[in-house]
C-alpha cells in the first residue's frame, strides 16, 4: 500500500512539473529586451572597474568574488527578485558605474600606452599576427549567453521565476525561447572561423572533407542527445512533449546542425552572402508553413509514428538552421582582425567601423522583424519558437546582433589597446584584460560546462521539491549551483584545460 501510494504521488507530483511548464503565454519583447539589456551593462560596469582602477589585475580572491557577483548575480536577480523591475537594475548598475568612473583612476596599474600606434595593415603584416582575432566583446557575449542559459535552465523549475520567462507553448515571446535561438546564433558565429581560415589561405575545403569533418563535430552532440533521451525516459523525469516532440531534444537540433550547413555552404557560389542563405531558407520554411498543411500537422497532428512524433524538433530545424547561418555572417565580419586587409586606416577608425557595421545589421534584421510581425504595417505573423517560424528567426537574429553591438561599443570604448597590438603577446594581454575571467572560463568550454549545467540541473530536480520551495531557499540553491558551475569553470581555465566535444 505504502509503495503503490508512494508512486501515485511521484506520478502525480510529475504531473504538475509538467503543468507547470506548459501552456504558456510568454511575455512582450520589450520586457524581454529590459532583461537581456542587463548583461551589457553589467559589462560596462565591469570595463569602467578594471580600465579605471585595474580592479581585476591581479586576479585576487576579492576579484573572483566581485566579477561573480556582477557576471553572474546580476544576470540571476534579473530573472528572479529583479524580474519585474530589469530597467531599475540597469539603473543602479549604471549608477555604480558613473560612481566608480568618477573616482580618479588607479594610474600606477595602468599599463602605458604604445608610443606608435601601427596601423591595420602594419599589425596584419607582421609576423606574430594572423587574419582572425578573438575579440573581447565576442567573449564577453558569448559567456553571458552561456551564463544566462545555465541559470535559467534550473530556475525555470522554481516558483520564483516568472512564468512569462518559461518557453510558450505555442505563439508568443519569452526569454527562454531567445534563449535557445541565441545558443544556436552563437555557435554560428563561432563555426565562420574555419570558413574565414580557408579564404585566407585561398584553399576552400571540398564538399567531402567537409561533411566528413562536420560528423565528427555533430557524433559527441548525438551521442549526448540519445543519452539525454534515455535518462529521461528511464528515470520517468517530468518532460514537455509539445516543445521538440517525444524523442527529439536540443541536443539532436545541434548535432544535426553541422552537415547542414557543410552542404549549404556550397550555394555560397550562387548566394554569395550566409546572411541570404539564412533569409531565403527562413521565406522558403514560411512560405511552406502558411501555403500548404505543415503548420496543422506541427501543432495538432497525430502522433503515430516516429516521424509524427517528433514533428516538431524535425521542423523546426529548418529554423534554427536560418539562425545558426545568420550567425555565420555575423562572424564573417567580426571575428578577422580588420574589415579590409588592404585598408591602410588607423585601429581607431577600424574599431570604429566594425561598431556602424554591427549597428547597421542589427538596424536591418530588426527592421525585417517588424515587417514581418507588425500587424498593421508588416505580415502580422506571430513568433512561434514551437515552430521555429520567420518571425522567430529574425527576433532571435535581430536581438542578438543588438546585443554583440552593444558589448562592440563597451569594447570599444574602454580597451583600444587590443585594437592596437602590434604582436600576438600584446594582444593576448591585451585581451586578458579586457575580458572577464569568469566569462573567459564559461566560454571557453562552453558545451562541457553545458552538460554539467544538465546533470545539475536533473540531480536538484530529482532531490528538491521545487514547486514547493520559498524565494529565500531558492535563490540559495541557484546561488550554490552557479557556484558550482562558476568554479568548475574557472578552475579547468586555472589548469589550461579545454575540453573539446
Amino acid at each position: 500500500m505504502a509503495s503503490s501510494a508512494a508512486a501515485a504521488h511521484a506520478h502525480t507530483y510529475k504531473q504538475l512539473k509538467e503543468d507547470f511548464v506548459s501552456n504558456l503565454s510568454g511575455g512582450a519583447v520589450s520586457e524581454i529586451a529590459y532583461v537581456c539589456a542587463v548583461a551589457p551593462v553589467v559589462s560596462l560596469l565591469w570595463s569602467v572597474l578594471q580600465a579605471r582602477q585595474s580592479f581585476f589585475k591581479p586576479y585576487t580572491a576579492l576579484g573572483f568574488v566581485v566579477d561573480f557577483l556582477l557576471n553572474v548575480g546580476a544576470l540571476l536577480l534579473s530573472v528572479t527578485l529583479y524580474s519585474a523591475a530589469p530597467v531599475l537594475l540597469s539603473a543602479l548598475l549604471l549608477a555604480a558605474a558613473v560612481f566608480v568612473y568618477a573616482i580618479p583612476p588607479n594610474v600606477s596599474a595602468r599599463r602605458k600606452k604604445p608610443k606608435l600606434p601601427p596601423t591595420v595593415q602594419s599589425r596584419a603584416g607582421s609576423g606574430d599576427l594572423g587574419p582572425l582575432s578573438t575579440k573581447p566583446f565576442l567573449t564577453n557575449y558569448r559567456g553571458n549567453m552561456m551564463v544566462i542559459t545555465c541559470i535559467c535552465i534550473l530556475a525555470v523549475d522554481f516558483r520564483l521565476f516568472p512564468r512569462r520567462f518559461a518557453k510558450v507553448e505555442t505563439w508568443g515571446t519569452s526569454l527562454m525561447d531567445m534563449g535557445v535561438g541565441s545558443f544556436v546564433f552563437s555557435a554560428g558565429i563561432v563555426a565562420s572561423r574555419p570558413v574565414l581560415k580557408d579564404r585566407a589561405d585561398h584553399r576552400p575545403t571540398p564538399l567531402g572533407p567537409r561533411l566528413l569533418k562536420s560528423f565528427r563535430h555533430s557524433l559527441p552532440l548525438l551521442v549526448f542527445g540519445f543519452i539525454r533521451l534515455l535518462s529521461v525516459k528511464g528515470l520517468d523525469y517530468a518532460e514537455h512533449v509539445s516543445e521538440y516532440g517525444v524523442h527529439w531534444n536540443f541536443f539532436f537540433t545541434l548535432g544535426f546542425l553541422p552537415p547542414f550547413v557543410a552542404l549549404f555552404q556550397s550555394a555560397l557560389k550562387i548566394i554569395p552572402s550566409y546572411a541570404g542563405l539564412a533569409l531565403l531558407l527562413g521565406v522558403f520554411y514560411q512560405i511552406v508553413l502558411e501555403s500548404t498543411p505543415l503548420k496543422a500537422f506541427i501543432l495538432t497532428g497525430p502522433r503515430t509514428d516516429l516521424f509524427s512524433m517528433n514533428r516538431e524538433g524535425i521542423f523546426s530545424f529548418f529554423g534554427y538552421l536560418a539562425i545558426f547561418l545568420a550567425g555565420q555572417d555575423t562572424g564573417m565580419y567580426v571575428l578577422p582582425r580588420s574589415l579590409n586587409p588592404k585598408s591602410t586606416s588607423t585601429a581607431g577608425v577600424q574599431r570604429t567601423t566594425l561598431v556602424l557595421t554591427m549597428a547597421v545589421w542589427s538596424a536591418i534584421w530588426t527592421a525585417l522583424y517588424f515587417f514581418t510581425t507588425d500587424y498593421t504595417y508588416g505580415a502580422g505573423v506571430s513568433v512561434s519558437r514551437r515552430l521555429a517560424n520567420l518571425p522567430y528567426v529574425l527576433w532571435v537574429v535581430a536581438s542578438n546582433t543588438t546585443l554583440v553591438s552593444a558589448f562592440c561599443l563597451v569594447d570599444t570604448i574602454f580597451f583600444p589597446a587590443f585594437y592596437n597590438a602590434h604582436d600576438a603577446k600584446a594582444e593576448k594581454e591585451a585581451y586578458e584584460t579586457a575580458t572577464s575571467r569568469i566569462l573567459r572560463s564559461y566560454n571557453r568550454n562552453g558545451l562541457a560546462v553545458f552538460l554539467l549545467a544538465n546533470l545539475l540541473t536533473g540531480l536538484v530536480n530529482m532531490t528538491v521539491p521545487t514547486l514547493d520551495i520559498g524565494p529565500l531557499a531558492t535563490m540559495g540553491i541557484l546561488l550554490a549551483y552557479m557556484a558550482a558551475l562558476t568554479v568548475t569553470a574557472v578552475g579547468l581555465d586555472m589548469y589550461n584545460i579545454s575540453i573539446k566535444l
